[in-house]
């Protein structure tokens, strides 16, 4: 309970630590799919994550989180909100809203701002996102993301990669607990509709998806 306790503030503060005062201009939900389309970019310009921009259209959907606060002095963890994107028969689904929660002991120190994508490579890790919460690594196999010219990738559902900037040590996605933000697609989507919804059907729509959703469609004609 302690520890899910620490998750549960920990995603907390990071929602209030992500902040800024365009947020009043526009909803949270579309800031963080605007926010998801930039960071995507990003990761497929990055000259180290050549794996990723070689190996996207093989990926059954991804999980974009642009904004992780990670920090920890003796209790770590981490925390963001983020979007799930699913390939259908059509191409590609609207996003789903999920936040991302971990907790950790050991030796560490620091404060670190990632933004974390996770490539679904199986059928099963794209299925198991659709429960109201998965364990990575119990419900779905997890890896780190090769990363360098080069590198080859672990068997595994989800292939973690990210990028970030400032100073952290001992940290690992093992057992990060993901879990749909119900309320966050309601409010994106006018109703209530679960993740399998979205992903999986074209039940909803919001035209503000509609460049993230352009930029996945580019991943196929690389």
């Amino acid at each position: 309970m302690l520890v899910r306790s620490f998750v549960l503030s920990l995603v907390a503060t990071m929602v209030l630590f992500t902040a800024s005062p365009g947020m009043a201009q526009a909803t949270k939900q579309q800031r963080i799919v605007d926010d998801a389309n930039t960071t995507f970019q990003a990761f497929l310009a990055d000259p180290e994550l050549e794996w990723f921009r070689d190996n996207a259209k093989d990926a059954k959907g991804f999980l974009i989180y642009p904004s992780t606060l990670r920090a920890g002095f003796i209790w770590g963890g981490s925390g963001g909100s983020g979007v799930l994107v699913g390939r259908t028969d059509s191409g590609w689904s609207y996003p789903a809203f999920y936040t991302q929660g971990s907790a950790t002991l050991g030796l560490q120190i620091g404060l670190e701002v990632s933004e974390i994508i996770l490539m679904i490579m199986t059928q099963r890790g794209l299925d198991a996102l659709f429960s109201a919460e998965v364990k990575l690594g119990a419900d779905a196999s997890v890896a780190a993301g090769p990363v360098g010219i080069g590198a080859k990738a672990q068997t595994a559902d989800v292939l973690a990669f990210a990028r970030s900037k400032g100073l952290y040590g001992g940290i690992n996605l093992e057992g990060a607990v993901i879990t749909p933000r119900s309320k966050w697609n309601r409010r994106y989507y006018g109703r209530d509709v679960r993740p399998s919804e979205i992903i999986r059907g074209s039940s909803v729509s919001n035209p503000g998806a509609e460049a993230l959703r352009r930029t996945l469609r580019g991943v196929d004609r690389l």
